[in-house]
């Protein structure tokens, strides 16, 4: 093994061991809380007139219910922690924490939206009442679809970790997950750094829900991309090539999903995590022909 390939390799425990995860959860469920806290007090203070600034997310602003969102999006934050750490594991693990983060987002969008509910005119013609119906309908066949996909990679047949293809293959998904971390740090401060200066200069920024996670799944995918790319050189299995080539598109579908408004952003989501279960139920079909047949 190469010394470059030793030091990542090395990093990635350091990185990823589990006194340091537990560190990180703590901190995270720390920082969680006194943001929830701190959220609700912005929203006391804008009740009674003490605003010492323009807002510029009056929507998340106006009823306690909105405060949900701040922890929310830290817990998203250690759960793509999580989902690097899960990267060098297998193709169909890291998909399924993606697939559990995009509905983390979408939970935390409905916390957003249940508070601008209109319940005084016409509940069937007010257009955010019904975008919140899509988004608690998909959320719950999100649910499923992803309870399904978990059920099918049980499925999957276990190869020993000895394997010395497998173990350099491993090897070099590493490599790519704590370079992918580096830059999503980086990433992470330079989003944070905009977003407090746009605050500071009470200007709105567009699709906040997507704020970050926009570019974090256009990462993953080249991430992606180029794990796919290094697994050409471990195996020439044409069903776990397609397989993970499924996997891939159903991560853009996700991604486009962020640059998509209304019903049409719930739609790519389960189109994206529809299409990843069926590609994964084909290829245990595959994999794991029924047994018995007579010739």
């Amino acid at each position: 093994m190469s010394p470059s390939r030793i030091f990542f390799n090395q990093l990635f425990s350091a990185v990823f061991a589990p006194t340091v995860q537990k560190k990180v959860e703590n901190l995270t469920l720390l920082l969680a809380g006194v943001g929830f806290v701190i959220h609700l007090l912005l929203i006391f203070f804008k009740n009674q007139g003490w605003v010492f600034f323009a807002p510029l997310y009056p929507e998340l602003l106006t009823d306690p219910i909105a405060a949900i969102y701040t922890p929310f999006s830290l817990i998203l934050v250690y759960e793509v922690y999580l989902l690097l750490f899960y990267l060098p594991r297998s193709f169909t693990s890291c998909v399924s924490k993606q697939f559990e983060i995009i509905s983390l987002i979408v939970i935390r969008k409905i916390f957003k939206d249940i508070p601008a509910m209109d319940l005084v005119g016409d509940w069937m013609h007010s257009d955010h009442n019904m975008e919140l119906l899509i988004d608690l309908t998909g959320f719950l066949l999100l649910f499923l679809l992803i309870y399904l996909f978990n059920r099918s990679k049980q499925r999957l047949p276990k190869r020993p970790i000895d394997d010395p293809k497998l173990l350099r293959f491993i090897s070099s998904k590493k490599i790519v997950s704590v370079v992918l971390l580096i830059v999503l740090g980086t990433m992470s401060i330079s989003t944070f750094g905009q977003w407090f200066l746009d605050v500071i200069n009470q200007q709105k920024i567009a699709q906040l829900d997507g704020l970050f996670f926009n570019q974090f799944f256009t990462l993953l995918i080249l991430a992606d991309v180029i794990i796919l790319l290094i697994s050409f050189r471990y195996t020439e299995e044409y069903a776990k090539l397609i397989r993970n080539t499924g996997f891939i598109i159903a991560t853009i579908l996700i991604r486009l999903s962020f640059s998509a408004e209304g019903y049409l952003a719930t739609f790519l989501i389960l189109t994206g995590v529809s299409f990843a279960l069926l590609i994964l139920q084909i290829y245990n079909a595959m994999e794991n022909p029924k047994q018995g047949s007579t010739a």
